[in-house]
């Protein structure tokens, strides 16, 4: 014979995490977007993702504003399935305040 537990099963509630909540001052930013290029710099769509965030943490609506685009342009642009010109990654990147720096590869 096979005995069960008699104790109820506990439910786990999860939060989403959201990092642009996390995201607070220019240096936060900066380094966030730094982390991205330096580990992980073949992922375009990863990177325009996390300029997406720091322009959520930023607020869409001034940073479209400052980048001369449309809020909706922002949001396409900076989507999962974005895919932004390089002309608005460098115009997203200095409505932001942060600049895309080059460095040479070791080796």
């Amino acid at each position: 014979m096979v005995k069960t537990s008699s104790k109820p099963v506990q439910k786990h509630k999860f939060t989403s995490y959201d990092v642009a909540e996390h995201l607070r001052t220019p240096q936060e930013m900066a380094a966030y977007l730094d982390a991205w290029l330096e580990d992980a710099p073949e992922d375009a769509a990863g990177i325009a993702r996390a300029l997406g965030d720091i322009a959520r943490a930023k607020g869409m609506t001034q940073v479209a504003k400052d980048a001369g685009l449309s809020r909706e342009s922002l949001y396409r642009a900076l989507s999962a399935d974005g895919n932004p010109s390089f002309a608005t990654v460098l115009k997203v990147a200095r409505a932001l305040g942060v600049q895309l720096h080059a460095q040479a590869i070791p080796g």
